[in-house]
């Protein structure tokens, strides 16, 4: 038997698409296409923007991946579409759910890699629970104006289906690990609504932030609040783009942007992890639709064969 040649094995995450510009450095990933490492370095000094890994570790507690064909929970796996009852693989076990979608395992493959930007494709096949075909694209480009993502998916099967997108990226405002914690950031969050959940984690009603400690837009520090929430109602702004914003006493921040189709976002606090990466970074999620989307319908994506949806989103200094 061959030894494993360790110099040459292949990292957790496959093949690392590294993209610069603009100040900006990302590396992306083969498998998932997700986002490994997000920094900024200005003045000589580099920031990181996201908490991520290292190229020989494997993605831990879901640090940017990306979530398709649907984001957060879906109900014990269970789900019902155009009158066909469908149950998913429960990927969630302590909790019976089936959660995050189908793609975060699977290798994407590169259509596109420049200096400053990269693509990565994926054809979805039919999955037990999701009988649909699906053409996937993800693309990230950086520059002055920080990180750009642009998802794209097209119905290419010959029934209609459910869809929705997430990401789920941990924000850092641009600290080093041992210069602080979520509970001494500032979060600002517009958002008018909030979800409830049960003890599954499925929302069990909406709720307007007024008075609540899921009130966030008014700058707030998150000392004494945990967080696994999902917000509705994201006020945008006059380009029509919703902003979220970390920043630290030091008086660095980072902006998290959302185009119009992104209307929810879950923002996790990191309570649940455990040793150092509990509230070590905050995740904030944007999402087409919120969590059991596939039960609830809101705001779920009814795409026709040969039907196809773009969102996008990026991160920012400042």
């Amino acid at each position: 038997m061959n030894e494993v040649n360790m110099e040459r094995a292949p990292a957790p995450t496959g093949r690392q698409f590294e993209i610069r510009g603009g100040g900006y450095r990302a590396v992306a990933t083969e498998v998932g296409a997700g986002l490994r490492l997000l920094e900024h370095t200005a003045g000589g000094e580099v920031r990181p923007l996201i908490s991520g890994y290292a190229e020989d570790e494997p993605v831990a507690h879901g640090a940017g991946q990306v979530l398709l064909p649907w984001a957060n929970r879906v109900a014990g796996g269970r789900y019902t579409f155009d009158g066909q009852e469908r149950q998913l693989d429960v990927s969630e076990p302590a909790t019976g759910n089936a959660i995050h979608g189908l793609t975060r395992w699977m290798p994407w493959r590169v259509a596109e890699h420049t200096e400053d930007a990269v693509r990565l494709e994926l054809s979805l096949f039919p999955h037990p629970g999701y009988p649909h075909t699906l053409e996937l694209s993800v693309g990230y480009r950086v520059g002055t104006d920080g990180l750009a993502v642009d998802i794209c998916a097209r119905n290419t099967g010959v029934h209609p289906a459910p869809y929705g997108f997430g990401a789920h990226p941990y924000i850092t405002p641009g600290v080093q690990p041992a210069e602080g914690r979520a509970d001494e950031w500032t979060l600002h969050l517009p958002a008018e609504r909030y979800l409830a959940v049960d003890e599954r984690m499925i929302p069990s009603g909406g709720f307007d932030v007024d008075s609540s400690p899921y009130d966030f837009r008014k700058p707030r520090v998150l000392a004494g609040t945990a967080l696994d929430t999902a917000f509705g109602g994201l006020q945008r702004e006059l380009d029509g783009i919703g902003r979220i914003r970390l920043s630290a006493p030091s008086g660095n921040a980072v902006t998290l942007w959302l185009g119009r189709g992104l209307e929810w976002v879950q923002v996790f606090t990191g309570d649940a992890l455990a040793g150092a990466a509990r509230r070590a970074a905050v995740a904030i999620e944007p999402m087409s639709a919120p969590p059991d989307a596939f039960n609830s319908g809101t705001d779920l994506k009814r795409l026709e064969p040969g039907d196809a949806v773009t969102h996008r989103w990026g991160i920012q200094v400042g």
